[in-house]
């Protein structure tokens, strides 16, 4: 069922049209024209995808060969993944199709929640996302989306999450430094030492490597192997490492492929 993906390009365009009062002129009196702006267009997606959760990690050992492989265990909910909305260009402005998960009860949505949901025909589900996809006509709202339908073993994923929060670190953990002596005259161990470039410039530059917040942030691993599907368990197996931490919100979608289902332009 995946389709392919169509080439997105940037697009220069000028910005918002010049208000009264506003001069564009330098300071030799020639007319200059406003700043451009890059307007960058929604990537769309290899094919449709679905959530899944997390459970967590263990080896794998191949059939085949009796070699072991690390792998993290990806399960469903109850509720499964629920095509809540179909987003075309004519009425929306661009073709999506809006995919529910992990259901809930009732009470747990607000009303406006629970009218968007029944006007599909889908149950209460508390997580709602969008695949931008080049073609809509193959899907209806309510269809329930099979993961063994959509990916089969050896194929290769994208998965999105939110990394692991590890709160405010130092320099040595959130980038890696080397520490100092640690030698009783020492007086630097873990601290970063000087940040700065003396008079010139006089200022710390921006993106500085300093301590600060630490994980938390959503992330993609590319291509990565689907191991195996197990139909009666209703879990897939994913080689490697996955983000975040165990019954964390998962997004698998097909893995973009330049010259396979994206084009090379």
């Amino acid at each position: 069922m995946a389709m392919a993906a169509a080439s997105i390009g940037g697009a220069l365009g000028f910005l918002a049209p010049r208000r009264r009062g506003v001069s564009f002129s330098g300071a030799g009196g020639a007319r200059r024209r406003p700043p451009l702006a890059v307007v960058r267009a929604a990537s769309y997606e290899a094919g449709v995808g679905v959530m899944a959760t997390k459970v967590g990690m263990m080896t794998y050992f191949d059939p085949s060969n009796g070699k072991p492989v690390p792998v993290t265990v990806v399960g469903f909910r109850d509720g499964g993944n629920v095509v809540t909305q179909i987003k075309t260009a004519a009425t929306d402005g661009y073709d999506s199709v809006q995919v529910g998960y992990h259901g809930v009860r009732e009470d747990k949505l607000t009303r406006p929640e629970l009218g968007h949901l029944g006007k599909a025909g889908a149950p209460p589900l508390r997580h709602l996302q969008e695949f931008r996809l080049v073609a809509v006509d193959a899907f209806d709202p309510g269809q329930e989306l099979e993961f063994n339908e959509l990916f089969k073993e050896g194929d290769l994923v994208d998965v999105s999450a939110k990394t692991i929060g590890k709160g405010f670190q130092g320099g040595i953990k959130r980038h890696n430094f080397k520490r100092g002596l640690m030698t009783h005259g020492s007086k630097s161990h873990r601290a970063l030492g000087s940040i700065g470039a003396g008079t010139t410039p006089g200022r710390v530059y921006k993106g500085k490597k300093m301590p600060g917040r630490m994980g938390g942030t959503k992330t993609k691993i590319r291509k990565l192997k689907i191991v195996r599907i197990d139909n009666d368990l209703k879990v897939v197996m994913i080689k490697g490492a996955i983000p975040g931490k165990q019954g964390n919100l998962l997004r698998i979608t097909p893995a973009k492929i330049v010259g396979k289902n994206i084009p090379k332009s």
